[in-house]
């Protein structure tokens, strides 16, 4: 299929050689699409290229009715075009959607050094309808968990998981909106730096930490001249700002980092420890969610950092899990004087007392 660059997602896959005008070879047949690629493809003023045909391709107008559909908690008529899908199924074809939207505002901001911003509120809007539906967040956070975690995929989770927080801390729905926003474009600065650097496997050297950390104040530039919203610039300026003045870009302290800020700053770090962005990956939500209880000693806000343990924490209850004794079980209690260290059922129709048996711990949380 022939498609426009601007519509190109990760992991599509050419099915011809792509040459400038000028006659230079850019891509070969068979390359798996990434955006550095997207990128080049635009640099080098390619409008259009060949890629294999997508199994589960819906067209724009379908989307917008699916997202419709789903904030209303309505069914859809009979003969609709789309099939009838589980809310679950549609808070993820949206979330691939929302992927796509982020990508081209990402890309257009490499290029002109602004994006549309109309553009941004009309995919993040109706996905944030919809998460009123979703009263389980750790099910949530964990079904939209990808294998091809990327700059895209995080913002859109740091953006959700900032919109709830937002809303446990008593905002109302538009400034929780505005704080959702605020996540979801916190790392749009990485468009300006390398995707060399952004990419690298291997530790950074001196310069290029100093260059990715300068991510903060291009995204502050880009938003600024993107749209009149002060508070998502100081989000994406700060959100590495710590408490204890040890941040970046400024070294600024508690005092001077916006509220918003604040908010996003916890979900960008749980997000990150979750995805791997922020250290290795780690599959456990419990050892995960202790972690940032100990950053909320001076570190991050412990406004946000309690909302999302007195929120996240009443979620594990019923939750199957592994334990690091190759048992399984399910948590049945939490313990309110050890709050990471819950009471679990194992199949043998045992219980175990994770706060007493210490030598035992949740090793994997399974959905």
């Amino acid at each position: 299929m022939r498609i426009h660059i601007m519509n190109l997602q990760d992991g599509d896959r050419l099915t011809a050689d792509t040459f400038s005008d000028a006659g230079l070879h850019i891509l070969g047949k068979g390359t798996v699409i990434k955006s550095e690629d997207i990128s080049l493809l635009m640099q080098h003023r390619v409008d259009y290229v060949d890629i294999e045909s997508r199994e589960e391709e819906i067209t724009e107008a379908e989307f917008f009715a699916a997202a419709a559909k789903f904030a209303a908690g309505s069914s859809m008529a009979a003969g609709s075009s789309i099939k009838e899908e589980p809310p679950e199924e549609e808070m993820k074809s949206q979330f691939t959607q929302t992927v796509h939207n982020y990508q081209n505002a990402f890309l257009e901001a490499l290029t002109v050094g602004k994006f549309n911003a109309t553009m941004v509120d009309d995919a993040l809007q109706p996905m944030v309808d919809g998460l009123d539906e979703q009263k389980d967040v750790v099910h949530l956070l964990m079904m939209l968990e990808r294998d091809d975690v990327n700059n895209y995929t995080h913002s859109i989770q740091v953006g959700l998981l900032s919109f709830y927080l937002a809303s446990w801390m008593g905002y109302s729905q538009k400034e929780s909106y505005q704080i959702s926003r605020g996540g979801y474009l916190h790392d749009i600065g990485k468009c300006r730096v390398s995707h060399r650097i952004r990419n690298k496997m291997e530790p950074l050297t001196a310069d290029e930490q100093l260059e990715l950390q300068r991510h903060t104040i291009y995204g502050h530039d880009i938003i600024k001249s993107s749209m009149t919203d002060e508070a998502t610039a100081l989000v994406a300026l700060q959100h590495h700002e710590r408490e204890d003045g040890s941040g970046y870009p400024m070294q600024i302290d508690k005092n001077e980092i916006h509220p918003y800020t604040q908010i996003v700053s916890v979900a960008d770090v749980y997000i990150g420890m979750r995805s791997g962005i922020h250290g290795g990956s780690n599959p456990n939500l419990i050892n995960n969610l202790r972690d940032i209880y100990s950053m909320g000693f001076g570190k991050l806000n412990e406004k946000p950092v309690q909302a999302l343990m007195q929120h996240l924490l009443p979620n594990f209850i019923g939750k199957q899990v592994l334990l690091s004794n190759g048992e399984k079980g399910v948590i049945i209690m939490n313990n309110t004087s050890d709050i990471f260290n819950p009471l679990v059922k194992v199949e043998s129709e045992q219980y175990r007392d994770l706060s007493k048996e210490r030598s035992i711990a949740i090793k994997e949380l399974i959905i």
